[in-house]
């Protein structure tokens, strides 16, 4: 039996931009080794696995190294899949069990809302560490537990011509680094995501990086509500609402291309 597999750009309203991730619809659980492969093998910074399962579907997110606790964009690209070639109608809503507790995707207006976890910012001092890694001091940093450090520097400028050094960046003591700053264009702030050492050097859109970003600029800007830019070279718009405890994402996708995958021995 053939895997159907996709690559969709999320994040986006046209091919070729936002980001992209490869959708791999499966029939039942494959080992993680084997998803591993498929993952390396599309080499795209996240490949989605998900199978039926209960009410909905089990989600599971590969890099080309390794598997991660929470990926925004492949589960906008799994949603997207879902709703465009039928398995759900445009008013129901996709519930994913995740590593990260159960997400679920709604759909309205051409526009797909995840409701993902909130993931609150702690501020810390500005390491030594961290300006040797940035080149310049940043007004303001905070970790996410020990998984995300974000720096807030002086102006969105700051951060669209930041030039990364990948292997300082793998340095950091959190594998992620979130760059950015309030903007005073269309969008209320701008972003730039960079994870070396997950086999991410710098990821196009990262639904993810805005549970965070969310929260921290919610007291800054005095707003819940946040119409956002990922400053990538490929780029890409959020829309961002908060809850209590959650984020929501909203963003449009675009499939490029769909195939089957053919080697499917574990």
């Amino acid at each position: 039996m053939k895997i159907p597999i996709y690559h969709v750009d999320a994040f986006a309203v046209e091919p070729f931009r936002g980001n992209p991730a490869a959708v791999c619809l499966l029939q039942s659980p494959r080992s993680a080794e084997w998803m591993q492969n498929v993952a390396a093998e599309m080499a795209l910074s996240e490949t989605a696995f998900l199978y039926p399962k209960g009410e909905g579907y089990h989600l599971r997110w590969f890099t080309p190294k390794t598997e991660v606790e929470l990926c925004g964009h492949a589960t906008l690209a799994s949603a997207h899949i879902l709703y465009e070639f039928g398995f759900y109608e445009p008013d129901e809503t996709i519930k994913f069990q995740t590593l990260s507790g159960t997400i679920t995707a709604s759909f309205s207006r051409g526009t797909i809302e995840l409701d993902m976890p909130r993931r609150d910012p702690v501020p810390i001092p500005v390491s030594d560490e961290l300006i040797e890694v940035l080149g310049q001091k940043p007004l303001a940093a905070a970790v996410v537990k020990d998984q995300v450090i974000l720096a807030e520097l002086a102006d969105s400028e700051a951060v669209r011509n930041f030039v990364p050094d990948f292997k300082k960046i793998a340095t950091l003591p959190q594998p992620d680094l979130i760059i950015t700053a309030p903007c005073k264009e269309k969008y209320d702030f701008v972003s730039r995501f960079f994870s070396p050492v997950t086999g991410i050097p710098e990821d196009p859109v990262t639904g993810m990086a805005h549970c965070t970003l969310a929260p921290y600029y919610a007291e800054r800007l005095n707003k819940t509500k946040f119409f956002a830019y990922q400053a990538s070279a490929r780029g890409g718009e959020i829309w961002v609402r908060l809850g209590t405890d959650r984020a929501y994402i909203g963003g449009k996708a675009v499939t490029v291309s769909q195939g089957d995958l053919l080697h499917q021995k574990d």
